[in-house]
C-alpha cells in the first residue's frame, strides 16, 4: 500500500520541511526492507505519526534506533529504540515544496 504524507516539524530540516510531501510504501514489504539511512514513519503512543531516519537495526531484538537531523526532535535520544513493528511505511520519494 501506497500513502502520501505532507511533513509537519523540522525534525529532518533541512533536508526534509514542514509543507514537504513524501510517498511512503507500507512496511512489512518484500521489495522495500528497512536498512540503515532509510526514512521511515511510524506511530508512536505519545507523539503520533513521527518521520525520522534509520541510524541503526537490532534484528536480533527486533528495534531500531532512529533519529531528526537536530539534537532537539524527539527521537530515540529521547524514547530510546523502536519496534521494528511500529513502522508504518518507508519513504520512497520525496517532493519538496517549492523554496
Amino acid at each position: 500500500m501506497i500513502r502520501f504524507l505532507k511533513v509537519t516539524g523540522d525534525s529532518l530540516a533541512p533536508e526534509y520541511l514542514a509543507g514537504d510531501f513524501v510517498l511512503t510504501v507500507k512496511i512489512p514489504c518484500i521489495s522495500f526492507k528497512v536498512r540503515v539511512g532509510d526514512i521511515v514513519v511510524f506511530e508512536h503512543p505519545l507523539h503520533g505519526t513521527l518521520i525520522k531516519r534509520v541510524q541503526s537495526i537490532d534484528s536480533i531484538k527486533g528495534t531500531a534506533i532512529v533519529l531528526g537531523a537536530n539534537e532537539s526532535s524527539i527521537d530515540s535520544r529521547n524514547f530510546g529504540p523502536i519496534r521494528l513493528s511500529s513502522f508504518t511505511g518507508k519513504v520512497i520519494y520525496h517532493f519538496p515544496r517549492p523554496r
